[in-house]
Parts: structure tokens; sequence; C-alpha cells
């Protein structure tokens, strides 16, 4: 090899440190084991390379790994375009540079299959994406937050690829919880027997997160089809490896699994990665579990824009990265083995260049979002074309059903409607169990236990794989009890959110079909974590529905609607009136449903309107028995729906009764009521003879002694004395 042939990169002699971290663990030499890749020089002036530093092509031809060199510096040359963007303050205000990682990053790309498989990536996979199918063009519209951007119309952050008709899929900033969905995906692939398999891609120290161990486990133990892909660069953010795990090698800590094959590779190889890839495909698509590709990689520059790495990576730490990058060794790799000339490369190192700036050249001037859409696609519009009348009365002649039996009653006609429609959650099929309130109680017995199933104790886990297991089919709509009492939902707040915002996020693309069930609230003894409402809170979250019923038509009435429409529904259960008589109607027609954000009159009155709804909707009631014996006449709103709720019905009232007075069962403070008081006092003060009353349980955790939960929580008393003092003013 001539002289002129040597590759640019390499002008001396170049050493290929093995990689170090914080227990002596170098970098897996192949996917069977944990060596450190040897040491190597590359002699510019000979052309001639010692082992280690050229990559191994074996099995892989001449035009293939030209071409992969291509994709490689195509990519390069991009993420270096991101940075400049920065510089010049023209976009991409989030870039979380690839450098380092492009072998694994190049091998994710090509052995997913686009429209087939399903690739979750994090904001670190530039090349991934690419080589998954998304072009430059759209590479730098979604740096650029143009409205054409393919994976969000610039509601997302920069950085964060997606591009949902070939099933990459769009996913938030939120570190690694992109490990559900993708076990969420993998398990409704298995339900339908389907040949497809998903890859989670993500860095080594989302891995720390309590999640990531939730979705491993249960892909382990449901034998799922998903390679789970450790980019492995030794840090999280500035945090060494050594500070975040007990072993170092990430794959280590999940050596005790079940079912999980685990492959430790240099992810800095492409030709080594691709393997390992492979090897792991071969397994999860023989049915017998998921697979851990651990990748090894550097991390060439510092995090992100926001970043230095200056601040906490020595000079010669970062020196000694350098011989290690993939880009010079693949083209070393090319010229040694004469796969290409050097002018061939740098020819092809040119197009790349002209190829950027030609896509720029057709992005730069395209548009911006447009501020007037920001309410677009915050939810699905429900199920229409229904005829609904609301003038339903119970039959008392005919068969009574509680409050209980009308979320089963209405679950069951939807199950037998949609063979699509899942069920799982705690306790909810275990033999004659299920269910710890016996809500489901029954289906599992009809529909199966591929249809009604368990999951493990993990809130998290729970929600975020029904988000994911909805992506497999347009038609299925999952109900997952989110934890066994609305108190223990906490650890499933960060799936939640995420849910909530993928219709927004993805600019239609995408709605997670779910209906949450809660079993909420208190009035049972249950105490500090057996009493706690969540409603103010859900309501305040845009992109969901939250529903609230308190009667058996209305419980039948809301889940058919729920699980008929596209979208998210929270459906709360206040769990004291499972078997509340006073709850019981007869059973509604089979296509009866109730519009979400329609709110019902459950007694008529002339003097002061009663709003409220859950537990607090029957004590109002008993509240407005007592003060009519003191001539005041109230009218009495069952909201039903929180989230939208019906302002149109509630204003009507107060402007008849020109007083208001809001109940509600949790918090006074930053509870629903406040909402629903300060909307009314928008919109009708001028009707108002008085300030709007507002009544609640105190500012205080639900005691378990009796009489402390009778002091703590609302009474239909408390509710009665409020009136008063409201009619008093």
């Amino acid at each position: 090899m001539s002289k002129k042939n040597a590759p640019v990169a390499a002008k001396k002699p170049a050493q290929v440190p093995p990689a170090k971290n914080g227990n002596g663990n170098g970098s897996a030499a192949s996917p069977k084991n944990g060596a450190s890749a040897p040491q190597a020089t590359a002699n510019a002036a000979s052309g001639k390379f010692e082992k280690g530093y050229t990559f191994d092509t074996t099995g892989f031809d001449k035009a293939t790994v030209v071409d992969w060199y291509r994709m490689m510096h195509l990519g390069r040359k991009l993420d270096e375009k991101a940075a400049n963007y920065l510089k010049l303050a023209k976009g991409w205000s989030y870039h979380a540079p690839c450098a380092g990682h492009e072998g694994i990053q190049l091998a994710i790309g090509k052995i997913f299959r686009p429209a087939k498989d399903y690739f979750y990536p994090y904001y670190r996979d530039f090349l991934s994406c690419m080589a998954a199918g998304i072009s430059p063009d759209e590479i730098i519209m979604n740096g650029l937050s143009k409205a054409a951007d393919v994976s969000s119309g610039g509601r997302n952050m920069s950085n964060h690829f997606a591009k949902i008709p070939l099933r990459i899929q769009n996913r938030s900033a939120l570190t690694g919880n992109h490990s559900q969905m993708a076990a969420g995906t993998a398990r409704a692939i298995k339900k339908y027997n389907g040949d497809e398999l998903v890859i989670y891609s993500g860095g080594e120290s989302a891995c720390s997160e309590g999640y990531f161990y939730e979705s491993v486990n249960g892909a382990c133990r449901e034998k799922l089809p998903v390679i789970y892909v450790i980019q492995n660069n030794g840090f999280g953010i500035s945090v060494p490896v050594r500070e975040q795990s007990a072993n170092t090698r990430i794959s280590d800590n999940f050596r005790g699994f079940g079912n999980l094959l685990i492959i430790n590779v240099d992810g800095r190889d492409p030709f080594a990665s691709y393997r390992a890839l492979q090897e792991a495909q071969k397994y999860v698509l023989s049915g017998k579990g998921p697979a851990m590709v651990h990748a090894e990689c550097d991390r060439l520059l510092s995090h992100s824009n926001s970043d230095n790495q200056d601040l906490y990576r020595t000079k010669e730490e970062i020196a000694e990265m350098l011989p290690r990058d993939p880009i010079p060794r693949m083209r070393a790799t090319i010229l040694e083995k004469g796969f290409a000339t050097e002018e061939q490369l740098v020819a092809m190192e040119a197009q790349n260049r002209e190829d950027i700036f030609a896509a720029a050249d057709r992005v730069e001037p395209l548009p911006m979002p447009d501020p007037s859409e920001n309410e677009q696609f915050l939810i699905p519009e429900p199920l229409v074309g229904y005829n609904h009348d609301d003038t339903f009365v119970s039959d008392p002649n005919a068969p009574q059903i509680t409050f209980r039996e009308g979320i089963n009653h209405g679950m069951r006609t939807e199950f037998r409607r949609n063979p699509n429609t899942f069920l799982w959650g705690q306790d909810v099929a275990s033999k004659e169990k299920q269910g710890i309130f016996n809500v489901p109680k029954g289906l599992m017995t009809e529909f199966g236990n591929e249809r009604i199933f368990n999951a493990p104790i993990a809130e998290d886990f729970i929600v975020g794989t029904a988000n994911g297991f909805c992506r497999y089919r347009d038609d299925i709509r999952v109900v997952v009890e989110g934890a066994e009492f609305a108190d223990y939902f906490w650890p499933a707040m960060e799936a939640y959110i995420e849910c909530t915002h993928e219709y927004w996020r993805t600019k239609g693309q995408y709605s997670p079909n779910m209906v949450i069930r809660l079993a909420s609230g208190g009035y049972i003894q249950g105490g500090l974590y057996h009493s706690q409402n969540l409603d103010a809170l859900f309501a305040h979250l845009p992109g969901a529905r939250v529903v609230c019923p308190a009667f058996a038509d209305d419980a039948v009435g809301l889940m058919r609607h729920a699980l008929r429409s596209k979208g998210l529904t929270v459906f709360i259960e206040p769990k004291f009136l499972y078997n509340f008589r006073p709850t019981s109607t007869s059973i509604p027609d089979d296509d009866f449903m109730i519009p979400f954000g329609k709110a019902k009159t459950r007694r008529a009155g002339r003097d002061l309107t009663i709003v409220s709804y859950g537990n607090a909707i029957h004590l109002a009631l008993q509240a407005a028995e007592t003060i009519s014996k003191e001539g005041i006449d109230a009218e009495v709103i069952d909201l039903r729906s929180l989230a939208p709720w019906d302002k149109q019905a509630v204003f009507a009232s107060v402007r008849k009764t020109n007083r208001a007075l809001v109940a509600h069962e949790h918090y006074k403070t930053g509870g629903f009521g406040g909402e629903i008081s300060s909307s009314i006092q928008e919109e009708c003060f001028e009707y108002l003879d008085a300030p709007v009353g507002r009544v609640a349980s105190k500012d205080i955790p639900v005691g378990f002694a009796k009489v402390l939960e009778m002091d703590i929580l609302l009474s239909a008393d408390k509710i009665a004395e409020a009136a008063r003092k409201v009619m008093k003013y």
C-alpha cells in the first residue's frame, strides 16, 4: 500500500489502549467474553495496521463494508453539523453526540427490519435511527424543530428521532422509561403470535432506574421477544459508571435473570456488534426469551451541548479514547483490505458533505410549527354517532346490580364485543379470587388467561407495558388495574405522564388506548395508604379523560364509552361504593353509553347548587335532604367526569339558584373543587348572591382509627353546615 493510500486520520503511530473502568472490566472483544481489546498500532508511513486497530470483516462482502463506512461517516458529519447549528444559534437546542458509539449504532440500524420490527431509540441514537431508515433531511427537520419533523412536528425535543410508519417509536426525554414500552410491545407480539421483535436502546445509566429492572424481569418471566441494547460509555453525564453500579459491566447485574441471553461486545466494532445482534435476534425469535447486548463504547465528546467534560475528565483520559474512534478504524480497515482506494474514500466523504449541505438547504427554509395548532391532538376525539339518552331510569322491578357489578358488566360486554380487549393488574386472575374487590370477577373464567392475567406488584410496569402493548394494533384496548389501591399508583406516575402526552407529542400519530382503573377514596377505615384520592392530580394533567362514576348505570355507560373510544381514560372507582346499595340500578341496554364531560342533575332545586362527584355525591344528597327540612331547596349536580367537566350544566344551575357549593372528598388545598369554584366565579360572578363555598376533607392524612377517619373525611353534616353558611351570606 502506498503512502498516499494511508488513512488520513492516522498521521502518526496510534495506540489503541483497552478501555478502563472502575472494576477493571475491559471492552468485550467478542460476543462471548469480556476480554480487553488488544493494544495495536497504525503506521501511517507504511500503511500497515497491526491487529486490533482494524476490524475483522469476516463474513461481510466488500460492498457492504464500504457502504457501512459511508453511513458511519455520514452520521459523524451530520452529528458535527448539528453541533454547528448550535454554535450558529440556528437550532438543535438539545444535541447529544453519538461520536464513539457508531459501531453498535450502525449494527442496530442494520439488524432492524423497518416497518416490521419495533425500535425504541434513546436520545443518543443518532446513527441508529439513520441506519434504520430516517433520512438526513428528516434528521435535520427534527434537529431544527420544523413543522415537517416526522417525529413530532417540533413538539418533542431535538435529537429525539422517530418515524412511526417505520415503527421507530417516539419517546420523551425520560431516560430509560421506554424499556417498559418495549416490553409491552413484545408482549403484544407474543400474544398475537407475531414474528416481529422489539429493540430497546439506552445508555448504562438508565439501567439504574427501577423500571428498567422491572422491564427486564417481566420480559424474562414472560419470555418476550425483546433485545435490550446497553450502550455503555462509562458516564451518566458526569457520573462515572463505578458510582452508578455495583458492576461496571452493566450486564453482570442481570446474570441471575432466567431466560435472558447476555452478550458482551465491543460497541466500537460494527461487525462484532452486528454478529452479536444476529445472535440475539436468533435467540429472541426462537421464543426462548429476551436478550441483552452490552456494548462498551467511548463517549468521545461531552454528554450534550449543555455539558463540558473537561470539568470532570482529564486530558489524558480523553486522549486515550481517540485511537479507539470507530470512524478512522473503519477507514483503515477498508484501506488495509483493499476494498477501496484513498481517492475513492475521499470522493465518498466529499459526497457525504455535499449531501448534508443539500439536505440543510432543503430543510432550513421550511416553516416552523404553527402555535395556533397547539391545542390539536391533546386527546383523540371520543366515539361519536351513537344515540345517547341520559334519561335512564332504573326499573325497580328488574334485576338490580351494584356499582361494583356495573363496572364488571361494562367491561364484560366490551370484552365480548371486541376480542382485542385485555386486562391485567395485581390479583386479577388468581383462580377464584380475580380482584381484591371482586370487580373483575368472572372475566378470566369467561375470556381466559390469555386476555386476563396477573402482573407483578410493579405499578410502573403495569402502566408502561400497557402503553407499549397498544402500539401493536389500533383496535387493541387495554384495561389495567393501575394499583390495588389508588394510593399505590405513585410509582407509575412517570409511565402515566408519558401516556398523557403521547398523542400530543406525536402530533396525533399514536395514542395509548387504555383505561386505568383505580380503587380510590376512604370510608373503609383504610388508613394512610388505603384512603387517598388522586383525582385532582389526574385532572390537572392534560391528555387524559378522568371519570368518576358513583352509580351502577354510570359505571356501565362510562366504561363502555372509554373502551370504545381511542385515548387514555382514568376510571376512578370510589371503593366504598362498590357494594353500597344506594348505587344500585337495573341493567342498562346493551348500547347504553354516557358521554365524557356530561354531568347529571341528581336532585332539582332552586336555592343552592351543590356540585359534587364520587363518594361525596351520596353525602351531598343526604345533606340536601337534611337542609330541605330547614326550607333550603338544593340542586345537586353529579359531575361524573372531571376531565372534561361539564361547565355548561354547572353554570346553568348556578345562574338559576344564584348560589354554589362545591363538595369533594379529597383535600381542600389544591383540590379539584378550587378549579370548579374559580370557574364559577369567572363565568357567573354577576349571578352570584354569595361567594362560592367549598367543603372537603381536612388537609390531614387519613388516620386509621375510625374516630380519626370520621373527623378527617368529608361528611353529610359538614356539607349541610357549609350549605347553611352559603345561604346565610
